[in-house]
């Protein structure tokens, strides 16, 4: 069974970046996501407990988080969970897993700049230089453009 969730916090670590020898590209990070209250008591709000995942983002999104997303920014994961017990000698836990279906800024904390990508299969298929992708929306470039476009996600975001 596969339960889909979505969460907000911290990236608490820098992602980690890595492509396998099979060309598959992998990155991920963990998330601290608390809770927070307010306590009318205290007339004042107070934190919860913290809860830790492991974030992971596969193929063209783990390209897009490596670039795009660092260590203490703000963000929104969605994906799939999966929780799994644990055991290494005498010591055992739980820990819980999303495999991400989307990650971005969470726009509550700061701006952010967006820039989108074609990939070179869609870009191979479209006889002019540029592609129509919706009403309104600005003409995204193709071919050696977009790989231009890529290196410019870079410095995109507003840090937060």
């Amino acid at each position: 069974m596969s339960d889909t969730i979505t969460l907000t916090g911290l990236v608490a670590t820098t992602p980690r970046h890595i492509v396998t020898s099979e060309g598959l590209t992998i990155t991920s990070f963990r998330l601290a996501s608390n809770q927070r209250r307010f306590d009318r008591g205290q007339n004042a709000w107070v934190d919860g407990d913290t809860n830790w995942y492991t974030v992971t983002a596969f193929r063209q999104l783990g390209t897009h988080v490596a670039t795009s997303i660092e260590k203490g920014q703000r963000v929104i994961v969605l994906g799939r969970v999966r929780i799994r017990d644990w055991e290494s000698g005498e010591k055992s836990g739980t820990t819980v897993e999303i495999d991400a279906e989307a990650v971005g800024p969470d726009l509550t904390w700061g701006r952010a700049s967006f820039v989108r990508t074609v990939t070179a299969s869609k870009a191979d298929n479209v006889d002019s230089s540029t592609v129509e992708t919706g009403a309104g929306e600005p003409e995204a470039p193709v071919g050696n453009e977009a790989q231009q476009t890529d290196a410019l996600l870079v410095g995109a975001a507003t840090p937060f």
